[in-house]
């Protein structure tokens, strides 16, 4: 009578984390055009410098160093952007990327 229900509960078990990553991959996937749209990239990193024209350098956790300007959106963000600098805290970039390869940061967190 064990045998049954701690097969059942292991199945259980299994399903429900072979559900879980499915979905935690599925919204990893499509989480950024979802919520700043179908042509947004994101990058993870420390800001390392704020230019007088709003321009910003990061340096990822791989070590790339990247430079983005800023649109009208993340130029109201530069006090927030500011205190990460200050802080050296991670800051996510959510940027498009021009036919020239200029990198514009649309919103920063």
């Amino acid at each position: 009578m064990k045998l049954p229900r701690s097969t059942a509960f292991i199945s259980v078990l299994l399903l429900i984390g072979i559900l879980s990553l499915v979905i935690i991959g599925i919204t990893n996937g499509v989480g950024t055009a979802m919520t700043h749209g179908p042509n947004m990239d994101h990058v993870s990193g420390v800001i390392t410098n704020i230019a007088p024209d709003k321009s910003f350098t990061i340096k990822t956790a791989k070590g790339v160093i990247e430079h983005f300007q800023c649109s009208e959106r993340c130029s109201n963000a530069i006090p927030h952007m500011q205190r990460h600098v200050n802080e050296r805290a991670n800051t996510d970039i959510y940027y498009m990327q021009t036919a020239n390869g200029t990198l514009i940061a649309v919103d920063v967190d």
